[in-house]
């Protein structure tokens, strides 16, 4: 049910080319990206500022989704490149405000279900540390709440720095180019949660080591 819901939104973002044309589309993509977690978007219309948005971005590349792309016009690594930087520059505003506003920040932004996806980011955050920044990006209710927790529990920059790189580049620049791709061997469409499952499965062994490690020490 997810996956069709994933396809179909695809298919709707995608429709934005024919109304916007490549340099408005690559700025909605890009600005939407960064909203999603610099602005708490994703908070509130995840699917639209998440894995749709990217995948349908690397399809309207391909000249795929739908008819309403025209092969060559937005350049796939342009658009790649952009989503994997604004990505991580959503983050690192999300981080920057968390660190510098604290605890009542992100209090300020509780509501029902928002109360539960925070503190299950909070453990997660606690449990995997590095990590939980990396693995976050491919998870629609951590990704938008670990950034400002790394913030205030004042994770150093430069950690968080080079994790958000990773995860940015591995989601944002991954997954467009999973989109487009996909519109030429439809076996990459089918297999486009599995690349993301590979990431995340890799990240979380890398992690569980890492958390052995530091209860050995």
């Amino acid at each position: 049910m997810h996956a069709l819901i994933h396809l179909s939104i695809s298919d709707q973002i995608s429709g934005w080319y024919a109304q916007t044309g490549p340099v408005l589309f690559y700025a909605l993509v890009w600005a939407l990206v960064f909203a999603g977690t610099g602005l708490f978007v994703g908070a509130f219309v995840p699917f639209i500022t998440g894995d749709s948005l990217v995948f349908a971005a690397g399809l309207v590349a391909a000249g795929g989704a739908g008819t309403h792309a025209i092969a060559g016009q937005v350049n796939i690594w342009i658009m790649a490149i952009g989503v994997g930087f604004f990505a991580w520059l959503g983050d690192q505003v999300g981080y920057t405000l968390g660190r510098h506003f604290g605890r009542p920040y992100l209090d300020k932004r509780k509501g029902a279900w928002l109360h539960s996806a925070i503190a299950r980011s909070e453990k997660f955050y606690t449990a995997w540390g590095w990590w939980a920044v990396v693995i976050s990006r491919f998870m629609p209710w951590a990704r938008v709440f670990v950034p400002p927790i790394a913030g205030v529990a004042k994770m150093n920059y430069y950690k968080f720095f080079s994790a958000n790189a990773v995860g940015a580049l591995a989601w944002g620049t991954g997954l467009t180019l999973t989109g487009y791709f996909a519109a030429t061997i439809p076996a990459v469409k089918s297999a486009s949660y599995g690349i993301a499952g590979f990431f995340i499965i890799a990240s979380l062994i890398a992690g569980l080591r890492t958390w052995l490690k530091n209860r050995q020490a």
